[in-house]
């Protein structure tokens, strides 16, 4: 009972967190971008993998709190679906963190956003993995399905970077960096994503077998 209320209460206030940055986040980029139409904006808004990996992280913590008895909360509460955004979102705090930080910059509106989406929001669900999510049901096969999402981003950028001449993330820029380094990227970063699946993989086995040993003890 302890638990569950914990579990409750770090995934009301992140939830809340969440939603509150992503808000920030489209505010600052229509702010930005005044030439831009609400669709476009949208898109634009979309077109970025922090984003959908964060609206990800913040339907897994705001299902089970407000409809865990829905479709939606099923879904959410699922350790396999858990694990999937879990991983995702590692991606997300230490691509940013390595290839696209720049130096420290006085506080503004947009530092908040970044902190928020590239560090506490990613350390905040994947504690919440660690703490809240029921262990034991992941098998090698997870990480490889769970690619499918990212791999489908990479295409979707590049057919939308050729239609409309935007790329998110320096490392996906076809026209600029040529085929053959992007492509390196790619693969780079989808080893990557395996690797961050494959310890939450690990890490789920590991935490199985210490239950096991303390229920025998």
């Amino acid at each position: 009972m302890a638990r569950d209320r914990a579990a409750y209460l770090w995934r009301a206030v992140f939830a809340a967190v969440g939603w509150a940055a992503l808000a920030l986040k489209f505010w600052l980029m229509a702010r930005s971008l005044p030439e831009l139409n609400l669709f476009a904006l949208t898109l634009r808004y979309f077109s970025f993998f922090t984003i959908l990996g964060t609206v990800l992280v913040v339907l897994a913590l705001t299902a089970p709190v407000v409809a865990p008895g829905s479709r939606l909360g099923r879904w959410a509460e699922a350790p396999g679906v858990r694990s999937a955004v879990a991983m995702y979102i590692t991606v997300v705090a230490v691509a940013y963190h390595f290839l696209l930080s720049s130096p420290w910059t006085p506080v503004t509106l947009d530092v908040v956003a970044t902190v928020l989406l590239h560090y506490v929001l990613p350390a905040a669900y994947i504690l919440d993995w660690l703490m809240f999510t029921p262990k034991g049901t992941l098998t090698w096969s997870h990480p490889i399905k769970w690619l499918s999402f990212p791999a489908a981003y990479g295409v979707w950028t590049v057919i939308h970077g050729y239609a409309t001449g935007f790329w998110p993330y320096w490392f996906v820029n076809v026209p600029q960096l040529g085929l053959e380094r992007t492509i390196f990227w790619a693969v780079s970063l989808l080893v990557f994503f395996l690797g961050a699946g494959c310890a939450l993989v690990l890490i789920d086995r590991y935490a199985l077998g210490r239950d096991r040993r303390a229920r025998a003890a």
